[in-house]
């Protein structure tokens, strides 16, 4: 059986450590790349239809209109199947304490009955938030592991770390 390592994530203005910077890849994005890298897998970019703002502070107004309104965003394309992974990586920021609606979009999509669900986050401090219980309310059937939070301006650094926790959990 496969790994697959989904994820969503912000390229453009990101906060970081106190002030906006432009990150031409998103945190997220990385770590999945590092992921890949340690235990292999095919990796998947969740895309909304309708893009956020490239202003930040625009984009997380737009973010926690989509929560409060419990919105599930049109995606550009889904995989064909997810049949072939026993375990996948879902990987995405923290936006006002858990996934982007886009990953709900996403998970909801499947069946995800016998796999295992093994999260990471990046953030700026506010860690998985609640997002390791809204996968088990969404991911019916599945296992959810206890996910790696990862600080986005560290993400640099985070390489070693985020293999190491990774090949644990496959």
């Amino acid at each position: 059986m496969a790994n697959l390592i989904v994820y969503y994530s912000r390229k453009g203005e990101n906060y970081w450590n106190g002030s906006i910077r432009n990150l031409s890849k998103g945190n997220t994005e990385r770590v999945a790349e590092f992921i890949q890298s340690a235990v292999g897998g095919d990796l998947f970019e969740v895309e909304t239809v309708k893009e956020y703002s490239k202003d930040y502070y625009k984009c997380t107004e737009e973010a926690k209109q989509e929560l409060h309104e419990g919105t599930r965003p049109e995606l550009k394309k889904y995989m064909d199947s997810i049949d072939e992974y026993d375990t996948i990586f879902v990987g995405y920021p923290n936006w006002w304490g858990t996934m982007p609606m886009a990953m709900f979009t996403f998970l909801e999509h499947y069946d995800l009955s016998g796999k295992k669900i093994v999260p990471f986050c990046t953030n700026e401090g506010s860690g998985m938030g609640s997002s390791e219980r809204d996968l088990k309310k969404i991911c019916k059937g599945a296992t959810v592991e206890k996910g790696l939070s990862i600080h986005g301006a560290e993400v640099a650094e985070a390489e070693n770390m985020a293999a190491a926790w990774a090949k644990k959990k496959v």
